[in-house]
Protein backbone atom coordinates (compact mmCIF):
# COMPACT_ATOMS: atom_id res chain seq x y z
CA UNK A 1 0.00 0.00 0.00
CA UNK A 2 1.59 3.33 -0.95
CA UNK A 3 1.29 5.92 1.88
CA UNK A 4 -1.39 8.45 -0.76
CA UNK A 5 -4.16 7.82 2.31
CA UNK A 6 -5.78 4.95 0.28
CA UNK A 7 -7.60 3.79 3.30
CA UNK A 8 -9.86 6.62 5.16
CA UNK A 9 -12.07 6.49 7.78
CA UNK A 10 -15.46 8.07 6.85
CA UNK A 11 -14.87 11.72 8.25
CA UNK A 12 -11.94 12.20 6.36
CA UNK A 13 -13.67 10.76 2.81
CA UNK A 14 -16.23 13.57 3.68
CA UNK A 15 -13.56 15.84 4.53
CA UNK A 16 -11.45 15.22 1.30
CA UNK A 17 -14.19 14.73 -0.83
CA UNK A 18 -16.87 17.55 -0.10
CA UNK A 19 -19.37 16.11 -3.33
CA UNK A 20 -20.25 13.60 -0.43
CA UNK A 21 -22.27 14.57 2.61
CA UNK A 22 -22.07 12.71 6.04
CA UNK A 23 -25.61 11.62 6.14
CA UNK A 24 -25.53 10.29 2.77
CA UNK A 25 -22.27 8.28 2.80
CA UNK A 26 -23.65 7.12 6.47
CA UNK A 27 -26.89 5.69 4.55
CA UNK A 28 -24.55 3.89 1.73
CA UNK A 29 -22.34 2.63 4.30
CA UNK A 30 -25.29 1.02 6.33
CA UNK A 31 -26.54 -0.77 3.02
CA UNK A 32 -22.52 -1.83 1.94
CA UNK A 33 -23.62 -5.60 2.57
CA UNK A 34 -25.91 -5.61 -0.50
CA UNK A 35 -24.89 -2.61 -2.13
CA UNK A 36 -21.63 -4.02 -3.57
CA UNK A 37 -19.63 -1.98 -1.29
CA UNK A 38 -18.30 -5.18 0.39
CA UNK A 39 -17.52 -7.50 -2.56
CA UNK A 40 -15.78 -4.35 -4.49
CA UNK A 41 -13.34 -4.11 -1.94
CA UNK A 42 -14.29 -0.63 -1.49
CA UNK A 43 -14.29 -1.04 2.84
CA UNK A 44 -13.31 -2.74 5.09
CA UNK A 45 -13.31 -2.70 9.01
CA UNK A 46 -9.74 -3.11 11.54
CA UNK A 47 -12.01 -4.11 14.65
CA UNK A 48 -14.75 -1.68 14.77
CA UNK A 49 -13.07 0.64 12.68
CA UNK A 50 -14.64 1.13 9.45
CA UNK A 51 -12.32 2.36 6.80
CA UNK A 52 -12.84 3.35 3.01
CA UNK A 53 -10.44 2.19 -0.04
CA UNK A 54 -10.57 5.40 -1.89
CA UNK A 55 -10.04 4.68 -5.34
CA UNK A 56 -11.85 1.65 -4.82
CA UNK A 57 -15.05 3.75 -3.35
CA UNK A 58 -14.62 6.63 -6.28
CA UNK A 59 -14.95 3.62 -8.73
CA UNK A 60 -18.04 1.99 -7.40
CA UNK A 61 -19.33 4.90 -7.01
CA UNK A 62 -18.70 5.62 -10.79
CA UNK A 63 -20.28 2.24 -11.83
CA UNK A 64 -23.55 2.61 -9.47
CA UNK A 65 -24.28 6.31 -10.22
CA UNK A 66 -27.98 5.70 -8.91
CA UNK A 67 -27.37 4.15 -5.90
CA UNK A 68 -29.73 4.87 -3.27
CA UNK A 69 -29.86 2.56 0.19
CA UNK A 70 -32.26 -0.08 0.68
CA UNK A 71 -35.13 2.03 2.89
CA UNK A 72 -35.31 4.85 -0.43
CA UNK A 73 -35.56 1.95 -3.05
CA UNK A 74 -38.99 0.77 -4.04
Amino acid sequence: MDNNNTLQTPQQFVANNPAFKMGGLRNILFFRNTNGLVSSGAVCNIGRKLLINVPKFLAWAEKNPEIKGEKNEK
